[in-house]
């Protein structure tokens, strides 16, 4: 066991004989959290033969623990690499187990691969510090992968996987990468933490999804004075403007570009002798985006079959085969998560006079009140032919979604009544230990005493506040669900609670939901490039609604707005402007996922490669994303106004 540093933190490590990493921790962690632990060993390297490895690992005098790993060409000829051709394995210890488990000793990995800027940010999943820190000082990465356990399913996330970026080495010539390992409290320390290396360019964006009309921009921040002339800014291709200005500790550039036109703006930045790179994305106006991908339901996503069970569905649409695609397997079915379709068509026509549109979910209505939903009863199904091999509680809130935005389109009180029905039904299921996703309740009462249905009302009340009274007594001790824990069990439960909170004014609730949001949090990275930024990590989506059938990080996933949503409500509970940006961001942060044609991708799998095989795609399916434009479009004042302020 090797000991290190000054101060509060320090570092304990264990290496194997051939130098590679089997324990890293810190002194004093009453947890003994091995923040390395993987399937592989840290420091493992892939790399072609040609080149042989050496690693070193050192103490500094600050504390950091600094890695150095150099490749020297053993051959006669010059060596030219693919960017996967070198990988060196970094073995974060992110996995889910029980929650307890998991808040104690197991961490949210953040990576930015940004060049000769690149970092990772990895924070205990509880939020106590000490937390852990990865910063490039030599080198330039620009690409993870990752390999992953498969048989651990949704629970693993995998080994992750640097990939250094080399000119081609001569015979002879050795190239390094060198960088730093280091303990830090929280985000703001991280950030001085990384500005200790003077010449590290930091990239600090506000936003990274931008409508049209605003200004894309964002911050480099250096910890040492830089001249005009040794910095260079392009946005696709073209030069870009910045400002320079004194910071409190060193330089600031202020740097601002893109056009007006719809897609991704990806800036080139060359400052104080360091490369970086920051991917920034330009949506359409959001009414548009609404209109353009309901138009594309209705007219793509709409099966027609007289007799068939299927007749009237949204179903699976396959982007690159251009038909439709349905399986009674769940995560392809005719119900379940797809029901968002007939959720935003609803909202939509709430604000759109579209006769297409209206017809098409006219007939998807008849389809889930004849195969999904039975009226007498409220239960919801799982699949046609009212099939529930799974009486799955997570279809009982998005059905009560539904049919409350059928109230709000049509007026029709029967629909409320359905809502009411379906919740009762949710709760008599033991709903109130489940922790369902989208729960519409302080909604549904407002419209249901507006309505005259008093009575009703207060008997869901009574139903929810016993719900949130539970999530209070369970309070950190997530229960497991599809996933042992994950960011769509710990967001749910802080809306519960706002939502609870808002019925009852009690305080408590508050309280708890503030704590709760601490951890919520921590899922969320902030590096610079839009798919990354204010997405929550979710890393099995792409497994189990693609159609590609590929684990690895989701980046974005739409479930990622259920902390947008949760932001969003925390504004509307105490006007706190800072959880309204949040809210803003996390939002805005999946409107990639919607096509200019109208389609769009359940999930983009973001590392270079999973387990071997080439990732970093949107997946060809549109499945089960729709949700994230239906939370985008009813939060529209604040993803629109909030930015900026």
């Amino acid at each position: 066991m090797s000991m290190s540093g000054k101060g509060m933190h320090e570092f304990l490590w264990e290496e194997d004989s051939e130098g590679r990493l089997v324990f890293l921790g810190s002194r004093g962690d009453c947890s003994e959290m091995n923040w390395v632990l993987g399937s592989r060993r840290w420091g493992t390297i892939h790399s072609p033969g040609a080149l042989e490895v050496q690693v070193r690992r050192e103490l500094l005098d600050n504390g950091r623990l600094r890695e150095v790993y150099r490749f020297t060409n053993v051959t006669e000829f010059p060596v030219f690499l693919k960017n996967t051709d070198v990988g060196i394995y970094v073995t974060f210890n992110d996995n889910y187990e029980a929650a307890q488990e998991c808040l104690e000793r197991r961490c949210h990995t953040h990576v930015f691969c940004g060049q000769e800027a690149s970092y990772v940010q990895a924070f205990r999943m509880g939020g106590r510090p000490p937390h852990l820190g990865l910063q490039l000082i030599k080198g330039s990465i620009d690409g993870y992968s990752v390999e992953r356990d498969v048989d651990k399913r949704s629970e693993d996330r995998g080994d992750f996987i640097l990939h250094p970026v080399f000119p081609a080495i001569e015979p002879g010539e050795t190239a390094e990468v060198v960088w730093d390992l280091f303990w830090f409290e929280d985000r703001e320390d991280f950030e001085r933490r990384l500005l200790e290396e003077s010449d590290f360019p930091f990239v600090r964006a506000e936003n990274c999804t931008f409508f049209p009309g605003e200004e894309m921009g964002f911050d480099v921040r250096m910890g040492k004075a830089v001249e005009d002339g040794d910095i260079c800014v392009e946005c696709n291709g073209e030069k870009a403007a910045w400002k320079l200005s004194a910071g409190k500790s060193g330089t600031v550039v202020r740097i601002s570009g893109g056009g007006q036109e719809e897609g991704e703006y990806r800036f080139r930045i060359r400052i104080g002798g360091k490369e970086t790179s920051v991917a920034l994305y330009r949506c359409c106006e959001p009414d548009r985006m609404l209109q353009r991908r309901c138009r594309f339901i209705a007219q793509k996503q709409q099966y027609s079959g007289a007799g068939s069970h299927l007749d009237g569905a949204f179903l699976i649409y396959d982007r690159e085969e251009d038909r439709l695609y349905y399986s009674h397997l769940d995560d392809h079915n005719g119900g379940r998560e797809r029901m968002g379709m007939g959720v935003l068509l609803a909202l939509y026509l709430q604000g759109h006079e579209d006769r297409e549109v209206y017809d098409s979910l006219m007939k998807y209505r008849e389809y889930v009140y004849r195969e999904l939903f039975d009226r007498a009863s409220g239960a919801v199904y799982n699949d046609i032919c009212r099939n529930n091999d799974w009486n799955r509680l997570y279809n009982y809130p998005w059905m009560a979604v539904f049919q409350l935005e059928l109230y709000r389109l049509t007026g029709d009180r029967d629909y409320l009544w359905d809502a009411f029905h379906v919740l009762e039904e949710y709760y008599r299921l033991g709903g109130n230990g489940f922790y369902g996703i989208g729960i519409p309740m302080t909604e549904l009462l407002c419209e249901m005493e507006k309505a005259g249905m008093a009575k009703e009302s207060d008997l869901l009340k009574g139903h929810f506040l016993e719900h949130a009274d539970v999530i209070l007594r369970n309070g950190l001790h997530y229960p497991a669900s599809e996933v042992a824990y994950e960011q769509s069990i710990v967001a749910p439960a802080v809306s519960i609670l706002l939502q609870a909170e808002q019925i009852s004014g009690r305080g408590i609730y508050l309280r708890e939901a503030r704590r709760q949001m601490e951890v919520l949090e921590l899922f969320d990275g902030m590096q610079p490039d839009y798919h990354q930024f204010a997405n929550a990590i979710r890393h099995w989506d792409g497994y189990w609604f693609g159609k590609n059938r590929t684990y690895g990080d989701t980046f974005p996933h739409y479930w990622s707005v259920l902390s947008g949503v949760a932001y969003a409500q925390l504004y509307a509970v105490t006007g706190d402007a800072g959880y309204g940006k949040k809210a803003s961001s996390s939002l805005r942060g999946c409107l990639n996922l919607f096509m200019r044609d109208g389609s769009a991708s359940c999930a983009r799998v973001a590392p270079r490669q999973v387990n071997g095989k080439k990732a970093d795609y949107y997946d060809p399916w549109a499945n089960d994303q729709d949700w994230a434009l239906y939370y985008a479009a009813k939060h529209r004042k604040i993803i629109q106004s909030v930015i900026g302020e």
